[in-house]
């Protein structure tokens, strides 16, 4: 499976940066990355992708233009960007694999524990 790290309690406006590694040793430079997020009594959505062929990136409407999602240097880790949170940012926040970015969190595959981030005053 994967493992997410990263995760805080933050003001908002605030910044963090959200880790995903494989923990079986499998590269993920040749995977299709996404990063989810999972609010209290609220289903599981896809917020960003990193394709596997040619890196391009997909992000939702509601977290455009505030988190990057990026390959590290090695190629082993997939790390999300997140500037100005929100309090409506605030949810478990998982990576996971396929061998594309599929809109559907179900087709994915690897999934970690989560992370939680939690946007606060």
């Amino acid at each position: 499976p994967l493992v997410e790290s990263g995760g805080d309690l933050v003001q908002p406006g605030g910044s963090l940066r959200l880790s995903c590694v494989s923990s079986g040793g499998f590269a993920l430079e040749h995977v299709a990355i996404g990063w989810f997020r999972q609010a209290p009594g609220k289903e599981r959505e896809r917020i960003s992708c990193v394709s596997a062929t040619d890196d391009s990136t997909y992000y939702a409407a509601s977290v455009k233009g505030r988190f990057t999602i990026s390959r590290g240097g090695t190629k082993n880790a997939v790390f999300l960007e997140m500037q100005n949170l929100k309090p409506e940012d605030t949810g478990l926040y998982y990576c996971a694999a396929h061998w594309h970015c599929s809109d559907t969190p179900a087709d994915f595959g690897s999934w970690g524990q989560g992370t939680q981030v939690t946007v606060s005053s």
